[in-house]
């Protein structure tokens, strides 16, 4: 089918709207059409070359990762989904059967190896194309498109009554930035928690300490707005910097630091490592969700301190969730008023927009953006 995505010719150039061919699902797949996408900035990543593309997939790429929408057609084979079923994109697939999958940590599966290839998990070819070119949909999704066929273990099956357009936010950054403080940091009630970086991901950290309990949850971001949206989540302290947030927070744990820290900020750089794991204290964790350079290693930090005072450096993907259990678990959370979906979004963007969007998300003025599809893109 034609339909419209953004897409992407190469590094450091703008989205592009442009008519793209969306194939029907093969078997294993379904193809849906979404409501809404979210802005994430791991898009973002690909398009300045922080994220490089795997070969045989490059540009042209289509972006998004982040959907809810629609089932309207299925693929043979497929269990579980039918036409006109509700449901979320996990930007990481899940078979339930890898190792990985097996033993409960479905954001590792090994489906997850050809995210970046743009080949299709079920046959290894392509579902859509640009002007007789493949392309490369961002983690075999591209929900910067009205519509997209993806492998059902991208798919998670909701219920009805959730919105649509709100549940798409639970595809990557909230589930993200949640998990990143309940399962990565392993936070309990009691703890003081450290969120560094107030985005799309941070902000969902710092709810996410709340609900586990935390007892001082500081959020740190150089933009006053975002500092003050984050006590709308939880927040009890914010500052500016780590460097400022460091004295005030030796007072207030008396001398022994946070328990727990999370690096979310949109672009990490090595340096920030340490500065992290200084605030926190004796056997404390120190977790890291955010992403920067691929090929970055460069890390100045004190084994000394890192040893001697069993302080942990933990990595988080997806946040350490779960897609196929924490994904209806939040939108339940949600329901029942424990969550707070609605207001993470700042500004709803149409499609030919999401440079502005993208813009606007660069100049802090936005929580989360959200593309919102409507009739006339359909």
């Amino acid at each position: 089918m034609k339909t419209k995505g953004a897409v992407l010719w190469g590094v450091n150039e703008d989205w592009k709207v442009e008519e793209i061919e969306v194939g029907d699902p093969v078997a294993g797949e379904v193809q849906v059409q979404l409501a809404a996408s979210g802005l994430c900035h791991s898009d973002e990543h690909v398009r300045i070359g922080d994220i490089p593309l795997v070969e045989p997939g490059g540009f042209p790429f289509l972006g998004g990762h982040e959907g809810a929408g629609i089932v309207t057609k299925v693929g043979a084979g497929v269990e579980g989904l039918a036409e006109g079923d509700h449901i979320v994109l996990g930007f990481i697939p899940s078979c339930g059967r890898c190792p990985s999958c097996s033993s409960g940590h479905q954001n590792l599966c090994d489906n997850g190896a050809t995210l970046l290839t743009g080949q299709s998990i079920a046959d290894g070819s392509y579902r859509a194309s640009v002007g007789g070119k493949n392309l490369s949909p961002m983690c075999l999704l591209g929900t910067f498109s009205p519509y997209v066929t993806v492998h059902n273990s991208s798919v998670i099956k909701i219920e009805d009554d959730i919105p649509l357009d709100k549940a798409a936010l639970v595809g990557c950054g909230v589930t993200t930035g949640w998990g990143s403080a309940v399962y990565a940091a392993q936070t309990t009630p009691g703890d003081t928690v450290v969120v560094i970086g107030i985005g799309g991901i941070g902000i969902n950290a710092v709810q996410g300490a709340a609900l586990a309990g935390a007892k001082r949850i500081v959020a740190i971001d150089p933009i006053e707005s975002k500092r003050e949206r984050a006590m709308d989540f939880g927040a009890t302290h914010t500052f500016a910097s780590m460097t400022e947030a460091y004295e005030p927070l030796v007072d207030l744990t008396w001398g022994r630091g946070a328990e727990k820290a999370i690096l979310t900020v949109g672009r990490i750089e090595g340096h920030m490592i340490q500065e992290m794991l200084t605030l926190v204290g004796k056997g404390g964790t120190g977790v890291v969700t955010a992403m920067g350079q691929a090929d970055a290693v460069d890390v100045p930090m004190s084994l000394f301190e890192l040893a001697l005072l069993q302080k942990r450096l933990q990595g988080a993907v997806f946040g350490g969730g779960n897609p196929r259990y924490d994904i209806p678990k939040l939108l339940g959370l949600y329901r029942d008023g424990q969550l707070k979906l609605d207001e993470l979004v700042t500004t709803e963007y149409k499609l030919e927009d999401i440079n502005k969007g993208y813009s606007d998300m660069f100049e802090g003025k936005n929580l989360r953006g959200l593309v919102k599809y409507g009739p006339e893109d359909y």
